[in-house]
């Protein structure tokens, strides 16, 4: 629990005490309450460890199923409508905002949720689906949709999300919140495509000249 409270002070400018982070965050309140879940699940107390979950779903607007495993340094800021499946694992230092759903694409059994690296930043409402692997240091973009597995140091954007980046630059230490200076590969093709044309339309104009 220390250093999921230490991950609130590292990643959240708006944090003013311990007291406020104590009764204030709900996403601390469901990882608190997944701790016990996840202690009883794995001792096959399945029915209780499901009601804790529940009841953590209810007060905070937060469902993780009591399966699934996570590191220490977990950060969930805005937490609600957040869903975390029952076969998901999830590394150190990972930080997830309002909306992010790790889930499965079926009914199979076995492995069926996704497996997140450590350092990883998965911003607002993006969908990460299937028994696929996100590497160390990603950041997935809002509103994504990721549905095939991500190297390390990469930067996922779109439906279905694509990969922007990859070791263009060396990831700085720490974890990189910056939810906004992404890039936008629908601008970039736009703005190709005008300059394109502004190019043909000033060689027509020689021609006709």
């Amino acid at each position: 629990m220390r250093s999921d409270i230490r991950a609130v002070f590292e990643r959240d400018p708006a944090v003013k005490s311990i007291w406020e982070v104590l009764f204030c965050y709900p996403g601390l309140h469901a990882i608190t309450m997944h701790h016990l879940a996840h202690w009883l699940y794995n001792r096959r107390f399945f029915f209780l460890a499901r009601l804790v979950s529940h009841v953590s779903r209810f007060l905070t607007g937060i469902e993780i199923h009591p399966g699934a495993k996570i590191g220490e340094g977990f950060f969930i800021d805005h937490g609600m409508g957040v869903v975390i499946g029952e076969t998901a694992e999830i590394g150190r230092n990972v930080t997830l905002y309002k909306g992010v759903v790790l889930g499965g694409t079926g009914k199979e059994k076995g492995k069926r949720h996704p497996t997140i690296g450590d350092d990883v930043v998965v911003s607002s409402n993006a969908v990460v689906l299937g028994s696929i692997t996100v590497g160390d240091k990603c950041k997935i973009g809002a509103g994504a949709v990721v549905i095939r597995p991500v190297p390390p140091d990469c930067t996922v954007v779109g439906v279905p999300g694509r990969v922007v980046r990859q070791d263009g630059r060396r990831v700085q230490t720490g974890i990189d919140l910056d939810q906004v200076n992404l890039p936008d590969p629908v601008a970039e093709m736009l703005f190709c495509l005008q300059r394109d044309l502004n190019a043909m339309e000033q060689r027509l104009a020689r021609l006709e000249g």
